[in-house]
């Protein structure tokens, strides 16, 4: 079975303008990203899917395959279906090129997901909560399962609500989504060409797309959650952790 990583590399960031070529570091960031998802053992093939030809260059400097895609796309999984239409393969891991410090493993974890339950069309990874401010941010996505793991749903809220507790119950009851995704090849090419649904545009949460329309989405928790690059400070902080494994 064919795995292929796409990273869907977009120029523009509403917080941080061409993030994924920052090179702070004397690399890209897309080039970090790119370089975990090389280390990932069951991955036959790594594309980069780009917007902008700035992009494209960069990634021709340091020797990664690139995809130019359309520069309208509403959402990173649309880019790399565009990416993947051509592509021989059987799952397409969902990458986010600004998670430059994902485990190698993990992306063969969400992978395996798909191998192992031929029934499932998608699957992505949980974390564990590490305290109750994290549950309570909108900024970091929590997700409800069922008992075999299947998703439910994905808020920004805190969910579940724990009316006891007033909101927020026991930490380690919640669950983190992290942005990582696989998908079924022939699954994804159907799923670009829904429309947006009403819950995803609520949440802005392409992933409800797919619950909305009555679709699975596996689901497996790992150890920890890693830290996407979202601003210039989360930038900064990501250097610094370079310069201190130097």
């Amino acid at each position: 079975m064919k795995i292929m990583v796409v990273i869907p590399a977009r120029y523009g960031s509403s917080r941080m303008a061409g993030k994924v070529l920052a090179k702070e570091t004397g690399k890209y960031l897309v080039q970090h990203t790119y370089e975990r998802a090389l280390g990932a053992e069951r991955v036959s093939e790594v594309v980069i899917a780009a917007d902008d030809e700035r992009v494209a260059a960069a990634c021709r400097a340091f020797g990664a395959p690139c995809v130019m895609t359309r520069p309208t796309h509403p959402s990173g999984t649309d880019r790399i279906a565009e990416a993947a239409a051509n592509r021989p393969c059987d799952i397409v891991v969902n990458l986010q090129a600004d998670e430059p410090e994902i485990a190698p493993a993990y992306i063969d974890r969400v992978a395996e997901l798909l191998v192992q339950n031929p029934d499932a069309q998608m699957a992505t990874l949980l974390a564990p909560f590490q305290t109750p401010e994290e549950v309570a941010n909108p900024n970091i996505v929590k997700c409800v399962t069922d008992k075999n793991g299947r998703a439910l749903y994905f808020s920004r809220s805190p969910v579940p609500y724990d009316r006891q507790n007033g909101g927020i119950g026991e930490v380690s009851f919640y669950r983190r989504h992290l942005g990582i995704y696989a998908y079924r090849k022939e699954f994804l090419l159907v799923y670009a060409t829904l429309p947006p649904s009403r819950l995803e545009q609520c949440e802005k949460l392409e992933q409800l797309r797919a619950l909305d329309n009555g679709f699975t989405i596996l689901t497996d928790t790992v150890e920890r959650a890693w830290d996407g690059i979202d601003t210039p400070e989360q930038y900064a902080a990501f250097v610094a952790r370079q310069d201190n494994v130097e």
